[in-house]
């Protein structure tokens, strides 16, 4: 007996291929050549859009990016990251672990930790780097808001004949190790007190749509001039209808699973995405997303404009 079956349509092709499985995707262990022959300074990037400051673009399975990049950063107990600055803006954000950042200006250096659900937008031309401290791996995302950064400027690191014990303080000279403090009075202290997101300090804002959001990056968040970044809260049954950007937004789904769609004339085409797999809706396609699992999900959410949300979005 033949079973007919209807061929994949064109947008349904289109849309897997904008998803990006985290089961198949490699942990990279040399994304960053500068760091192979120095131990301490282990760690492992998978990429999903863009190659988010590794040398290695281009990569088959990665999405093509434009207005940012998205990727996720291993790294184990003890390791860390030789201070280094962007020309673009760059934002951790914690999945788990805990992770020491340390920002650096002339010698002396201010450090926070972040702990799941936080994130840091590490500012342009600002020297910074990160260590794991904890007594577990940190798992982070990392999204650089630039579709092709430059590669990172090292400020201290032991290619340099730095000495590994600075860089591990990222510059700090002993005793100028500063801890964090919003209302300090140093010049870093009040830069970084701008840049953090603490997730259960930050608001958490209903649509009338049903779901909700923190707002990350963007107005009611920290401010930029790139792109915004939320986390979204999907209640099950709850979904939205088809909406249209012109720019492109990204889902990585936390925790849970999402159903994401696309829509093209009459046809609409569907995909559920599980913890850690990620969704890139390209502008000007209608799409749309819904929970129609028993439990909750948490979303993280990166928009290509720095401009406020335009979209009004209406439940399913």
């Amino acid at each position: 007996m033949n079973i007919m079956t209807s061929p994949p349509s064109q947008l349904r092709g289109d849309l897997q291929r904008n998803v990006v499985r985290h089961v198949s995707k490699t942990f990279d262990w040399a994304a960053f050549p500068g760091n192979v022959g120095f131990p301490d300074l282990d760690r492992a990037q998978m990429r999903y859009v863009g190659a988010g400051g590794s040398p290695k673009v281009g990569e088959p399975g990665t999405l093509k990016p434009e207005h940012f990049t998205v990727s996720l950063i291993h790294k184990p107990v003890g390791k860390f990251a030789a201070c280094h600055s962007h020309e673009v803006e760059e934002s951790f954000l914690i999945i788990s672990g805990v992770l020491t950042v340390g920002w650096e200006q002339q010698g002396e250096v201010v450090e926070i930790k972040l702990g799941p659900k936080d994130m840091i937008l590490n500012a342009r031309d600002i020297g910074h780097g990160f260590r794991n401290d904890g007594i577990e791996p940190v798992l982070m995302s990392i999204s650089v808001d630039a579709g092709k950064p430059l590669p990172p400027v090292y400020l201290y690191h032991p290619k340099n004949g730095d000495d590994v014990e600075l860089s591990r303080r990222f510059g700090a000279e002993p005793g100028k190790a500063i801890p964090f403090d919003p209302q300090g009075a140093h010049p870093l202290q009040s830069i970084m007190a701008k840049m953090v997101i603490r997730h259960t300090e930050q608001p958490t804002l209903w649509d009338a749509a049903g779901f909700n959001r923190k707002i990350y990056v963007g107005p009611g968040g920290v401010q930029s001039s790139t792109c915004r970044k939320e986390m979204l809260g999907v209640p099950a049954g709850v979904g939205v209808k088809p909406y249209v950007r012109d720019v492109e937004d990204a889902f990585m789904v936390l925790e849970g699973t999402l159903t994401v769609g696309w829509q093209e004339g009459d046809e609409r085409v569907e995909m559920e995405l599980g913890p850690r797999d990620l969704v890139l809706n390209p502008a000007g396609r209608p799409h749309w997303f819904r929970n129609n699992s028993a439990g909750p999900v948490t979303v993280w959410s990166v928009i290509g404009t720095d401009q406020p949300e335009t979209v009004v979005f209406e439940r399913a």
